[in-house]
């Protein structure tokens, strides 16, 4: 290791809770994003699976060390699962407080014959870096510490406080952070806003400002027949097959018109502003596009809503998994005694994610076939996350003076970079803990995201555009620099 990496790895691995930044202090900050994100990309870090738990050590050790490097004082704090990374560059009193969050976790690679190169090996082709967490997270994180490194390689005691939190299990829903929040909260309410770069845009000509992030649910749905497999020919046609029932079940749970056919789901959603949609209509991508890019026949949106706007301003109930009987080669001719599903909901404001289970919960009992029966198991849910930017007739009368200098510094940066107005756009993903954030310390996020939709998030070959990287880092350093040079 050079640059000092063993004595700030070794202090690290050693205390395990904080680094002090006067034992590691280094002249050898990395300047080149693409230079980080090869490294980083390296470590296998999948939260969901206890198999990486070498590579999820190696990421949580590998961001500290940057982050020790660009002057921060790091605190590992721990947590049931994987500990989160909160390190903190303060100094000037008077100067703007940010937090910055972002995560070190990935998402699974399988199935792994589909990647065309090693997903856990940085493989630069066609202007691209494949690899695993290329675009989610870890090359939003490596763009913002090289434009760091910029700025501080010039202006050691550059006037900007700036809080890292960076978590090892957003990709799993990030069950540690309530707990954490409630610990830290009062702590973190010390900054103005928090910046976000885990959000996308249309294409590597256009950034955007995120406006809102879908809320999010989850259940598994199992319906239960008879007490073990029988042989279809034996008992078929005098009992009801869970797997045709749970497929009518489903089924059920939509009209025709893609609307959710669930009693009392939309009550509380809020319609769109006119702003909203004035400024989906600058996106600069077609539906044709969009639908050729999808590779499908036709769109299906629920009735009332565009393509483009069903993804950001309509709630969804989502089957992600399905499964029931023999799954092996050649047949096998059994009833099976069960079927299952797993279901997700993306919600909008103002739904509640726990009011939105009940729902859903409610009428898959009421609605079950006879001769079955139904068991529903409810996951985790995290509640939508919506900002309005300055100027807008909705902007809420107590925004902040940091949030209104954040937006001003953003679209600066991206015109000078650009060359481009910012567009304003709510996405169809979902950060549950933004949301979290906002309701345990009253800091609202700006989402700067860099993502583009051929990067390939959560898929195989995933990938990220590496001449797009430098113009990213350009225009964080620029909205760095233009932090500083507010007031709160």
């Amino acid at each position: 290791m050079d640059c000092h990496f063993k004595k700030c790895t070794d202090i690290f691995f050693k205390k395990k809770v904080f680094i002090n930044i006067s034992l590691c202090e280094s002249d050898c900050m990395k300047t080149d994003p693409l230079q980080i994100l090869q490294e980083y990309v390296s470590y296998a870090s999948v939260s969901t699976d206890p198999a990486y738990a070498e590579g999820m050590e190696g990421a949580r050790a590998f961001v500290c060390r940057c982050l020790v490097e660009l002057g921060f004082a790091v605190e590992t704090v721990k947590t049931a699962l994987h500990p989160i990374i909160l390190a903190e560059r303060r100094g000037h009193p008077q100067a703007p407080h940010i937090i910055v969050y972002g995560h070190y976790d990935v998402q699974p690679a399988d199935p792994f014959e589909l990647w065309e190169t090693p997903a856990f090996e940085a493989h630069c082709r066609n202007g691209r870096i494949y690899a695993r967490g290329a675009a989610d997270n870890k090359g939003p994180v490596s763009i913002q510490f090289a434009a760091l490194a910029r700025i501080l390689t010039a202006e050691a005691d550059f006037p900007l406080n700036i809080t890292y939190l960076i978590e090892g299990e957003e990709e799993m829903g990030s069950p540690s952070f309530p707990k954490f929040l409630q610990d830290y909260a009062e702590r973190l309410s010390a900054a103005g806003l928090v910046v976000l770069s885990d959000t996308g845009i249309p294409n590597t000509r256009q950034m955007v400002i995120t406006t809102g992030l879908r809320g999010l649910c989850s259940l598994e749905v199992e319906v239960i027949g008879p007490q073990s497999d029988l042989h279809s020919g034996i008992h078929g046609g005098a009992i009801r097959n869970p797997i045709s029932a749970l497929a009518e079940l489903l089924a059920g749970l939509h009209t025709a018109d893609g609307r959710v056919a669930i009693p009392g789901f939309y009550d509380a959603v809020v319609e769109p502003q006119k702003w909203e949609r004035d400024e989906l209509k600058k996106l600069p991508t077609s539906e044709d596009e969009y639908q050729q890019f999808l590779g499908i026949p036709a769109f299906h949106p629920a009735s009332g809503y565009s393509p483009f706007e069903a993804v950001r301003f309509g709630p969804t109930v989502e089957f992600n998994g399905i499964g029931g009987g023999y799954q092996g080669v050649g047949s096998k001719t059994i009833i099976p005694s069960r079927a299952f599903a797993k279901i997700t909901c993306r919600l909008v404001p103002n739904q509640r994610p726990e009011v939105i289970l009940a729902l859903v919960e409610k009428t898959l009992q009421e609605r079950c076939p006879q001769g079955v029966r139904v068991k529903v198991k409810l996951g985790e849910g995290g509640p939508p996350y919506r900002i309005v930017p300055p100027g807008r007739a909705d902007t809420p009368a107590d925004q902040t003076e940091a949030v209104r200098w954040a937006f001003t510094a953003a679209e600066s940066a991206i015109q000078e970079v650009f060359g481009v107005e910012t567009i304003y756009l709510r996405e169809g993903g979902s950060v549950p803990i933004i949301a979290q954030i906002k309701e345990k310390t009253g800091l609202d996020s700006l989402m700067l995201g860099i993502f583009a939709p051929e990067d390939n998030l959560h898929a195989p070959n995933e990938s990220f555009d590496i001449a797009f990287m430098e113009r990213a880092t350009q225009v964080y350093t620029a909205f760095f620099k233009k932090l500083a040079k507010a007031k709160e």
